[in-house]
């Protein structure tokens, strides 16, 4: 199994994603934000947290349109899985990949804790590791995670079970608590809090590794 991990300039939780990924038994390669291309044979894409491009403009608006990303988009495309992570979210949303928008967390500040999450899904291969309802903590550290749609597009998604995870309580005044969202074919997933950040004991807290070892066991078996 192959990982790529997409760095951008601002982005902080690269190396992160990285390890995460290894953990779970990728092999883990590291792409430039002005690759045309992403490695051969790759399985799973990650676009990691932090603030590329300083958040000038839009949070990811700047990311979203670099070389790389129409790379992503054509993995996207074609059957690939993608999950993007804090920033990595508002890069998927700017570049089309999801739908919605990132706001300004409701509280105007920036958050950064442990919270709550209920497993909305289990139908996906990013959520299967989990049980539908189960709770699970990940940490959070945005200032826009406020996740906003059009009333279609919300009741789309609930109508079609493509919210992967939902707050327990909501930080940030996401619309119906969601934390989380899949794209039509539950191949990308949109996430504001850090799976990546609670993979492992040694970090305090290991409830994200079952998504990264779901992804491996589901691509083991292709």
């Amino acid at each position: 199994m192959k990982a790529a991990v997409v760095t951008f300039p601002g982005s902080n939780c690269d190396r992160d994603l990285a390890v995460a990924f290894e953990q779970a038994g990728f092999a883990v390669a590291r792409v430039w934000h002005k690759d045309a291309e992403l490695p051969a044979g790759v399985d799973v894409v990650g676009i990691p947290g932090g603030f590329s491009h300083g958040d000038y403009l839009r949070c990811g608006a700047i990311a979203a349109r670099a070389p790389v990303m129409a790379a992503v988009a054509r993995h996207a495309a074609r059957g690939g899985h993608v999950l993007g992570i804090c920033n990595g979210f508002q890069v998927l949303t700017e570049a089309g990949l999801l739908p919605g928008a990132l706001m300004r967390n409701a509280g105007l500040r920036f958050i950064c804790k442990p919270v709550a999450l209920q497993v909305a899904t289990a139908d996906s291969a990013f959520t299967r590791g989990y049980a539908a309802g189960q709770i699970v903590t990940f940490p959070v550290a945005h200032h826009d995670g406020n996740y906003q749609a059009d009333p279609e597009t919300l009741t789309a998604l609930q109508a079609e079970d493509r919210i992967a995870f939902r707050y327990v309580q909501n930080p940030n005044g996401a619309a119906l608590d969601i934390a989380g969202v899949l794209s039509a074919n539950r191949r990308v997933l949109g996430l504001m809090p850090h799976p990546e950040r609670a993979a492992d004991p040694a970090l305090g807290a290991s409830d994200g590794a079952a998504m990264f070892r779901a992804l491996a066991g589901l691509m083991a078996q292709a």
